[in-house]
């Protein structure tokens, strides 16, 4: 270990926000023990029924936890383990994920060769190895039109130059880039930020980049994470939660009278996913 990379390791905080995975989050903090650095390894519980917290009390006592009484959501379990963060560089962690080695030693070294980024993230792949498409633009209140209501139907065409524009088609995350959107479930940068704390599960990612236009973030190819995705949000709740967020993200960012609009043409696709799901129960 080089002594650069041993300064910037001393400034790195990891933060886990755990739901009921006890399972997975052994798994993620078993692949931090490998990790060539000196760690602050922060999880917040969400109140877990499953003895997340005491197996982390129990398996890992070198982890700060920070265990709720209630489920503070997402972004509030961020928050909370943000502001207990002590180092420069804070990582936020999915509980689904497992770092492969290098991994965090290049993000932070990059981070500290380039004063000028605000942000860095790595490539996620599922446990198969197949890749998984992370990292876009903020969307746009077109955007989610087109995604989420039936004029994304009537216009197909534009709905996928849309979708093309916003996940950067042209690149095949082979390489090293800059965008726009880090994901939350690896999502490192310098110290000094938090999530919206309105919002509970989906678009915090998004609004910060909104927040802080103009910052720069990459995408390091060569840095690799396993990453089960969705673990906990298959379910229905995860689903109302997600239209609830995106009208909060809506109405922060485009307006009130455009998120009432955006509320009443998304109700036929969030009808036909109830429907649908009562259909599917026994």
């Amino acid at each position: 270990m080089n002594s650069s990379t041993s300064r910037a390791a001393e400034r790195l905080s990891i933060v886990i926000v755990s739901y009921n995975t006890r399972d997975d989050l052994r798994a993620c903090l078993d692949s931090l023990r490998a990790v060539n650095l000196p760690l602050e390894m922060i999880v917040v519980d969400n109140a877990s029924s499953d003895g997340s917290a005491e197996m982390v009390r129990a398996e890992f006592p070198g982890v700060k936890l920070l265990a709720q009484t209630h489920n503070t959501w997402f972004c509030g379990g961020n928050n909370i383990g943000i502001q207990a963060a002590a180092g420069e560089y804070i990582l936020l962690l999915n509980p689904d994920t497992v770092v492969q080695p290098g991994a965090l030693e290049r993000m932070v070294d990059f981070l500290d060769a380039h004063p000028d980024y605000t942000g860095v993230t790595a490539r996620l792949r599922y446990p198969d190895g197949t890749l998984q498409r992370t990292c876009s633009r903020a969307p746009t209140y077109a955007d989610l039109l087109l995604e989420h209501t039936p004029l994304g139907w009537l216009r197909p065409g534009q709905r996928a130059r849309a979708a093309a524009r916003r996940w950067y088609g042209e690149w095949a995350r082979d390489a090293d880039f800059d965008v726009e959107v880090l994901p939350g479930s690896c999502l490192m940068r310098r110290r000094g930020f938090a999530l919206d704390g309105d919002l509970r599960l989906y678009f915090p990612e998004d609004d910060l980049a909104r927040r802080t236009p103009g910052a720069k973030n990459r995408f390091l190819a060569g840095a690799v994470i396993i990453h089960k995705e969705k673990s906990v949000t298959r379910t229905w709740l995860a689903t109302k939660t997600y239209f609830r967020d995106m009208l909060i993200y809506t109405r922060r960012h485009d307006g009130a009278a455009r998120a009432a609009l955006l509320w009443l043409l998304s109700r036929p696709l969030l009808w036909g996913m109830a429907l649908k799901r009562k259909i599917s129960q026994p």
